[in-house]
């Protein structure tokens, strides 16, 4: 229900809603047949989100600017919040079924291997924040959060049970998350639907969507990092002034 909300909120806002109409399968649900075979990666479809997503951001950007009053101005972010966290897994599952390798560096679905840390940084490049991809790619996970979010918004866990710890994201508001590890880094999407931890590698070693009784690597992982970037309202600002995004190291 969150997820129909949003969508009108975004539809009604930007003047691009016959998009979403002309190409209804463009931002799939998290449903997943976890027996299906592997994925193949969907450069055109990823093209034409990007380029979406770029429309809507300046039309968001413009009204932003226009707002006369701080409510106006709130009202935008929630819709900018709103179309990220519609198409930001959009374009995490185009690249499903892209090899891994810890070398690799991709910057388009099938376009050859991509490591997780080039994974991240090029989904959130595409999905339009201003950051050095190669550079941000290279970081631990926890300074890739923290070019985005300051420490105080990031929750550290070490040790945790895995079935407690996924309880306690749970319990965390819904949004867009980036989840470091001890040698990994990936996205969590939490909305109605569940989680589902989106990353390159793991055992299958490519780009995967998974449940959380699949996320083997959060659950042998004895660190776990997490910042949720779509509950930002000062990094939502950001993404709408095209404001750049230093790389933490």
């Amino acid at each position: 229900m969150r997820l129909i909300i949003s969508l009108i909120v975004v539809l009604t806002l930007t003047a691009g809603a016959f998009y979403f109409i002309k190409y209804p399968n463009l931002f799939p649900t998290n449903e997943k047949n976890e027996q299906a075979p592997a994925p193949t990666p969907d450069p055109e479809t990823y093209a034409v989100t990007v380029t979406e997503i770029q429309y809507h951001r300046e039309k968001l950007a413009l009204q932003y600017q226009n707002a006369g009053t701080q409510q106006e101005r709130q009202q935008v972010i929630q819709s900018a919040k709103a179309l990220l966290e519609l198409t930001m897994p959009s374009l995490m599952r185009c690249w499903l079924g892209t090899p891994w390798d810890f070398n690799g560096t991709a910057s388009e679905p099938g376009g050859g291997q991509i490591a997780c840390g080039y994974f991240v940084s090029t989904i959130m490049r595409d999905a339009g924040f201003k950051v050095e991809r190669i550079r941000l790619a290279q970081q631990a996970s926890q300074n890739i959060l923290l070019t985005f979010l300051p420490r105080s918004k990031l929750q550290i866990n070490t040790g945790i049970d895995y079935s407690e710890y996924v309880e306690i994201v749970k319990a965390k508001p819904y949004g867009i998350y980036i989840i470091g590890l001890d040698r990994h880094v990936g996205f969590l999407v939490h909305n109605a639907d569940g989680l589902r931890f989106i990353h390159s590698g793991g055992l299958l070693k490519r780009v995967v969507d998974e449940a959380e009784k699949d996320a083997y690597a959060i659950e042998k992982s004895n660190y776990r990092v997490i910042g949720n970037l779509t509950e930002s309202d000062e990094l939502i600002t950001q993404w709408l002034k095209q404001t750049e995004f230093p790389t933490h190291t």
